[in-house]
């Protein structure tokens, strides 16, 4: 596992089969690995449920830390989609700002983070895989461990694979749903039957 989180390029997404599923464990574990290698930017391009960039919940207050610096550029109150969120807020996102500020240049290896699952909607009729496919950057998805991971897993990385993506591994995390350890090895050793790249329990 150590081996395979040094091998992941940079700069790299971190997406999930849906909200919860641990994208912020599965990001704060390979930023720790890299920062002992050198510098680590953390972006988080959208997040919801918070009221300000100090609100502990915030994904960015957990991750910065040794040598990584933690950013997040657009903060929205109400615990739902972007684009739900912003609406309530009178808001809308610009997503080309948005993808510009992804851009920036930053010393280091660079981590991004999504936000909810692949197709939660960031604007009208924008999804954020629509989005995020034009920035052309490689990914890792993240899925839980128990029931329901298969068919959510599947679908998610076929769904990266279609548009082109380049899917590196994908990290079943147990910790999401509380699933056993041995339930989570059995699921991972089925989606390594159905999957062109590595699948890994990740602690």
């Amino acid at each position: 596992m150590l081996d395979l989180l040094n091998r992941l390029p940079s700069p790299l997404w971190i997406l999930g089969t849906g909200t919860g599923v641990g994208k912020t464990h599965v990001s704060a574990r390979l930023a720790q690995v890299w920062a002992a290698a050198g510098p680590v930017t953390y972006r988080k391009p959208f997040q919801t449920g918070v009221s300000g960039p100090d609100d502990p919940s915030a994904d960015a207050a957990a991750l910065a830390g040794p040598n990584v610096s933690a950013e997040t550029h657009l903060l929205l109150r109400a615990p739902l989609s972007p684009l739900a969120a912003a609406r309530l807020e009178g808001r809308r996102l610009d997503l080309a700002a948005v993808a510009t500020w992804c851009a920036r240049p930053a010393e280091g290896r660079v981590l991004l983070e999504g936000v909810g699952g692949l197709m939660v909607p960031l604007a009208p009729k924008v999804h954020f895989l629509a989005w995020a496919t034009d920035l052309g950057l490689p990914c890792v998805l993240v899925a839980p461990g128990g029931l329901g991971t298969l068919n959510h897993t599947l679908l998610s990385a076929e769904a990266l694979m279609l548009r082109g993506w380049r899917l590196e591994a994908v990290l079943v995390n147990p910790g999401a749903d509380g699933t056993r350890p041995e339930v989570a090895e059995a699921n991972a050793a089925l989606l390594r039957e159905f999957l062109p790249v590595p699948v890994h329990v990740i602690d």
